[in-house]
């Protein structure tokens, strides 16, 4: 699949916004990475050409970056969090159910391309362990049935929502939302709850400034 005349559109408008083209690099291999599934060695060489760089250099840093993807994605990535406090209250078991379940494994999409399963590491969510995310979107609480409902209802085109945000998006739509083009739903859903907020009041009702502002400013990285 080639790289689209929109696509190109938007890249020369990345490359606007930055005083050196070089800076644009990864915005614009996200912008490649939502036509294409992946990053090719088409998308590459596209990127290198705008950003005025080698496509050795361009491809060092698509290969260091596990978020630029050596492989076709699926329309949803499914992440299981498999960090110590998600795996011992059912990460681990959740991830197993979902290997058996989809019938791949980690980075390997389903046969009608829609589920790429990952596991991925703490996504600052503990409260809510254990937590998957579909398209980078939190899923919290989840069950091993949880689990496997989402992605039965992806593969059968069912709108799927975070707990805490928006209706999840393709990944060629979350793509090109990384890549800085706004996608109107920062005010989707709430991310917060009485859990995550457990420290911020509890600092309150002791009159600990010092641990008030921590917990303020744990708070809302996790809100982000």
């Amino acid at each position: 699949m080639a790289i689209s005349e929109t696509t190109r559109a938007q890249m020369r408008e990345v490359l606007d916004r930055y005083p050196r083209k070089r800076s644009a690099l990864m915005p614009l291999l996200h912008l490649a990475q939502a036509d294409e599934g992946h990053i090719t060695a088409e998308g590459r060489a596209v990127v290198a050409e705008l950003v005025e760089l080698t496509e050795a250099e361009v491809t060092a840093v698509s290969t260091f970056y596990t978020m630029y993807l050596k492989r076709k994605s699926g329309q949803v990535r499914v992440g299981v969090c498999i960090n110590s406090l998600c795996a011992v209250l059912g990460g681990d078991a959740i991830w197993d159910a979902l290997v058996e379940h989809c019938g791949v494994g980690h980075g390997q999409t389903t046969d009608d391309g829609a589920v790429t399963l990952e596991r991925i590491e703490c996504q600052a969510a503990c409260s809510h362990a254990p937590v998957m995310t579909a398209n980078w979107e939190f899923l919290d609480d989840m069950t091993v049935e949880t689990a496997k409902q989402v992605v039965d209802d992806v593969r059968a085109g069912r709108q799927i929502t975070s707990t805490r945000g928006p209706a999840v998006r393709t990944f060629e739509e979350a793509e090109r939302t990384i890549a800085c083009f706004d996608d109107g739903l920062t005010a989707e859903g709430d991310h917060r709850d009485d859990r995550m907020l457990a420290g911020l009041r509890l600092a309150q009702g002791n009159g600990d400034a010092e641990a008030t502002a921590r917990a303020q400013a744990d708070a809302a990285a996790k809100g982000r």
